[in-house]
């Protein structure tokens, strides 16, 4: 009977504690990157100096285009919901729907990354989770699978007790992720020997095969500047922390990932380092000796344990507001009458990812940015019709330049996903390299017309009001 009283929506409630710029900008820093771990298989695929290049450039072509247009939007509606409500108001139900549903889908696959991450970097401390197997009747279950299982449920319980929880945690995190890259960096600077430049491409790789044998890795390295905006509703003045948040993390993200990297190949190379996940505890072993490996360990643990957690926080909004919106089950609606947390959303988004973990980390990295990358595409369109159809409204933020800069912007990150994928259809084929990924994009148009009667009948119908950037109806 409580739950039935609650009236479901998405306006900006007023939390025990909102989330501050220190907590904006650690959240941030674990939905995109996370530390340098995950680069490693950049350097494997396309070789030192097409990695370096490729961590220097895309945040240049991809990450700063995405975070102007974030911030602009954000800033003009900083609605719980984020870009799904602002995807609704400029282009429409329709395509609204598909931006939530589409960034569900991808949700599906970037969530199971960090258990696989955790799994891996735990290896280190316990190999046999890599091994041992568990025969139940007719199923085999692996270790890994099960402690995977254990981290996403230990994680899902600590999002339900509010985001100021995650927000004080990712604080935290960042120090302890980030620890063990400084000692490497201030150890190995007098212990360089190799040009961390060398080879400049994989063994058997042309230039433009190299950078496309990194791209998919190295975009989702760089990925996730709009994931907050979903949770508008728990920053404190979203309109002004929001934007010099995303302004302080793109510039200390690009260095976290250049720095170490440079000064780990040029102390390590590549000859006898296989530059794949968990390599850069075999460079701190190699700096520093067993102590700093087992700190890099630590800290690699513990960026699995805050990627996943800052991305739960975002992604368990999703259908949190399709529901609010009238599209899914009341009962998704429902949040937690003190903590204001989705707990139900969360537990959708905890099963699923429990299934998903069983994909490896590769394909979940393309899927994720694939997908993810139309539903970024729809947000620039967005920001293109915003400007059009409502060039008067207040913007706290605005992209500097003449009306054509919007088109400019959409351009760069469009050409990007567009190589990304050519490149991954060439190597892998159609269906392994992009097919499951179209038909996660296709299941959003059929849903949209499964559903479409339910929203009709729940009589919801929200819109921004632009002046208090709360929701409506």
């Amino acid at each position: 009977m409580a739950e039935q009283a609650v009236v479901p929506n998405v306006e900006i409630r007023t939390a025990v504690r909102k989330l501050g710029l220190g907590a904006i900008i650690g959240i941030i820093f674990f939905s995109v990157s996370g530390g340098p771990y995950g680069l490693e298989d950049v350097v494997g695929s396309a070789g030192a100096g097409m990695a370096i290049l490729l961590i220097i450039i895309t945040p240049l072509i991809y990450s700063l285009p995405i975070a102007l247009m974030v911030a602009e939007l954000a800033t003009m509606m900083p609605v719980s919901g984020g870009y799904y409500q602002w995807v609704k108001e400029g282009l429409g139900p329709f395509w609204g729907f598909q931006a939530g549903w589409w960034a569900w889908v991808a949700s599906w696959f970037d969530l199971a990354i960090y258990p696989v991450l955790f799994v891996e970097f735990m290896s280190y401390f316990f190999p046999e989770l890599q091994e041992v197997t568990y025969d139940i009747g007719p199923v085999t279950l692996s270790l890994k699978w099960l402690v995977g299982v254990v981290f996403v449920w230990l994680l899902a319980g600590m999002n339900m007790l509010g985001s100021n929880i995650v927000g004080d945690s990712s604080k935290i995190f960042l120090v302890i992720v980030l620890l063990p890259f400084v000692l490497v960096v201030i150890v190995g600077l007098f212990r360089m020997k190799f040009s961390p430049f060398e080879p400049f491409t994989a063994e058997g790789l042309s230039p433009a095969a190299a950078f496309g044998a990194g791209l998919f890795v190295i975009m989702w390295n760089y990925a996730g500047w709009d994931g907050l905006s979903t949770v508008a509703g728990d920053i404190d003045n979203p309109r002004k922390n929001y934007p010099k948040a995303l302004a302080i993390s793109i510039p200390m993200i690009t260095a976290i990932y250049l720095i170490p990297t440079l000064v780990a190949l040029a102390v390590v190379g590549t000859a006898d380092v296989e530059w794949t996940a968990g390599a850069f505890t075999l460079v701190a072993e190699g700096v520093g000796g067993r102590w700093l490996a087992i700190i890099m360990s630590i800290g690699a643990v513990v960026s699995a344990i805050g990627l996943f957690s800052a991305w739960l926080l975002s992604y368990s909004r999703i259908p949190f507001a399709l529901s609010s919106d009238g599209y899914l089950p009341k009962a998704l609606s429902w949040s937690h009458p003190t903590r204001q947390t989705p707990v139900r959303s969360i537990i959708v988004a905890a099963t699923i990812c429990s299934l998903v973990t069983l994909l490896p980390f590769e394909q979940l990295a393309a899927l994720s940015v694939l997908v993810g990358g139309c539903v970024i595409m729809l947000e620039f369109l967005t920001l293109i019709v915003m400007r059009r159809r409502y060039p008067d409204l207040p913007r706290p933020f605005k992209v500097p330049g003449g009306p054509l800069i919007p088109y400019v912007l959409i351009a760069l990150p469009a050409t990007v996903i567009s190589i990304a994928v050519w490149f991954t259809v060439q190597e892998s084929g159609f269906v392994a390299g992009v097919g499951y990924a179209v038909a996660g994009l296709l299941s959003g148009v059929l849903a949209y017309f499964v559903l479409r009667s339910r929203k009709e009948r729940s009589g919801i119908d929200k819109r921004v009001n632009f002046e208090t950037g709360e929701l409506l109806g």
